[in-house]
């Protein structure tokens, strides 16, 4: 009997967690949270990919241009950028460094956390954790499908970027000329370039090498 419940237990660990030993590729999905219709990428990142590393990802997914601050918080666990200004401002003891935490030390399958861009304009972002993958790619990270443009930087958060939308929707808004210079060219609402977020993958190392150039 004492045999029998030691396998017993023995092949319930290897079923929950033998895909942190075999599996190398974590698939998440990423949702601009409150956003309608839904602005959201999927993306296959390495197991051993980083915080700090996720965060330019989601940057070169979403099509953010990077100018901000970030937070990620799971479990009450804060991730970030260590800097002179988040040490003044949120406490340092408190925030952990994003540059030191792998994917794989924190996240499980089915594991919902946040991803905070730009303080300022609170771009609030859930983070799904759907899978863990055996590697059947030849290039990591990967972006597999996505909907929508995500807003452009600075116009005030969610409410504001959908209030832009309908000014420039209508010709005849007091506020019309100015949006339009303000928006970036041709800007579509509806329009996601999964060809050009791949590409820009691609360069991951040398786009964040830039980053940190500044």
């Amino acid at each position: 009997m004492g045999k029998q419940i030691w396998l017993s237990l023995v092949l319930s660990f290897s079923s929950k967690y033998l895909h942190l030993i075999m599996d190398e590729i974590i698939q998440i999905k990423i949702s601009l949270m409150n956003s309608s219709p839904s602005i959201w990428r999927e993306i296959q990142v390495h197991r051993e990919t980083t915080f700090f590393e996720l965060h330019h990802i989601i940057q070169i997914t979403m099509g953010w241009q990077n100018y901000h601050l970030y937070e990620f918080n799971t479990e009450g666990y804060r991730i970030g950028e260590i800097s002179e200004d988040s040490m003044e401002d949120y406490g340092s003891n408190e925030l952990l460094n994003s540059r030191d935490i792998k994917l794989v030390d924190v996240i499980t399958v089915g594991e919902t956390l946040s991803y905070e861009y730009d303080f300022g304009d609170g771009w609030l972002h859930q983070i799904e954790v759907q899978n863990f993958l055996s590697c059947d790619k030849d290039e990591y990270p990967v972006c597999i499908g996505g909907e929508m443009r995500c807003p452009p930087e600075d116009c005030g958060g969610l409410h504001s970027f959908y209030d832009s939308l309908e000014i420039l929707k209508d010709k005849k808004h007091p506020e019309h000329k100015e949006m339009v210079q303000w928006f970036p060219t041709k800007y579509d609402p509806y329009i996601f370039d999964i060809l050009k977020a791949n590409k820009q993958l691609l360069k991951l190392d040398k786009y964040i090498a830039k980053w940190l150039k500044g």
